[in-house]
């Protein structure tokens, strides 16, 4: 399949980049003229939101606890999502958003379809610290000699073939894939009565509807939707939304893991069945690979846990017919994701904008 016809590509369509060490060079060959140079204003994007399935929390150890093991197994909606790509050292999980269209207040319309433009690898290693690391959406990838977004490859291509690009980004094997549709999060949210979040700007961003008093308030689902979607008015862009969004996880799986939620029957049900009705999983998920995830994310949003982006080397790399794109570090991505699942790389955060800060 071509993403785009050869001569609107400014990329070398026969250059196999992924997982090449050359992958910087061969792609900063490709000439770029002034005028290709600019990119046309994107159109806000909304749904980007994986957060609800951090419900798992809830729903494995809240509802597991109650017995109810064999109701969350029967709840869980698979899809076929996993490759034939061998174990790897660890356990991951890849963690979607999807911008599919439920009508969902602030739906823009824009996209048919789905795009999964939240990107996120839940890594556990054997010892040592889980890790919570976001693929930015913009993403450049080539597959079939065509170059697009990683976010577009699922609804280009395939559920496959985008789980064989992060496993390619990464060098890891994807042994679980959880993806969330655009209203889960406001569900989740609402059924847990609320999260705590904390933002130290101002902002009323009528593309997100984000309007935010700089300060830390207890939010409801539609609030905490907006705060994870919000990028046109952050200087960060899409990273500083990334973000934003771990914190949102953490709040979720904070307010999840609270006694007062687990002895709560009534409330965990209901986060879980509200969760459950958002979340799609592949196919050989169980109540027991959800309760594993939980408590990686558990491990990965504590103190000892490790949370950032990839490491890229250009964030607006323009590639003609596919537009600003971000061009990752190949190299650093798969020496970092080594070290991940092996358990033997320092807590913190990482990432080219976490190097870029300090």
């Amino acid at each position: 399949m071509s993403f785009a016809p050869e001569h609107t590509r400014t990329a070398n369509p026969t250059q196999q980049f992924r997982g090449s060490s050359s992958v910087s060079t061969a792609l900063r060959s490709v000439p770029s003229s002034p005028a290709t140079a600019s990119v046309p204003k994107r159109r806000p994007r909304v749904g980007r939101i994986v957060l609800s399935i951090f419900l798992v929390l809830i729903l494995a150890l809240g509802i597991g606890v109650f017995s109810a093991w064999n109701w969350v197994d029967d709840q869980l909606n698979k899809q076929t999502w996993l490759t034939s790509k061998a174990d790897t050292a660890g356990e991951s999980w890849l963690i979607l958003g999807s911008d599919e269209r439920e009508g969902t207040i602030g739906d823009a319309g824009d996209v048919e379809g789905f795009r999964t433009d939240t990107i996120l690898v839940l890594t556990k290693p054997k010892t040592g610290s889980s890790s919570l690391i976001s693929i930015p959406r913009d993403s450049l990838v080539e597959i079939d000699g065509s170059y697009m977004k990683i976010n577009a490859v699922a609804q280009l291509y395939s559920r496959k073939q985008l789980v064989n690009e992060v496993e390619d980004i990464t060098g890891q094997k994807i042994n679980h894939v959880a993806m969330v549709r655009f209203g889960g999060l406001v569900k989740v949210v609402d059924a847990l009565g609320g999260v705590d979040l904390c933002y130290d700007q101002n902002v009323n961003d009528p593309y997100s509807g984000m309007n935010w008093t700089a300060g830390c308030h207890t939010v409801d689902g539609n609030t905490a939707l907006a705060f994870s979607r919000m990028r046109y008015a952050d200087v960060q862009g899409d990273f500083g939304r990334a973000a934003r969004q771990r914190q949102v996880i953490n709040a979720i799986v904070k307010k999840g893991a609270s006694k007062q939620t687990l002895t709560n029957f009534n409330k965990t049900k209901k986060v879980a069945a509200a969760a459950l009705s958002s979340v799609t999983v592949d196919e050989k998920a169980s109540t027991s690979s959800l309760l594993r995830m939980a408590l990686a994310f558990k491990s990965a949003s504590g103190k000892d846990g490790i949370s950032g982006s990839v490491y890229w080397t250009d964030p607006d790399y323009y590639v003609d017919g596919v537009g600003s794109c971000v061009l990752l570090d190949d190299a650093k991505n798969i020496q970092l994701f080594s070290e991940l699942s092996h358990g033997t790389h320092s807590a913190g955060t990482v990432g080219t904008l976490a190097e870029q800060q300090n």
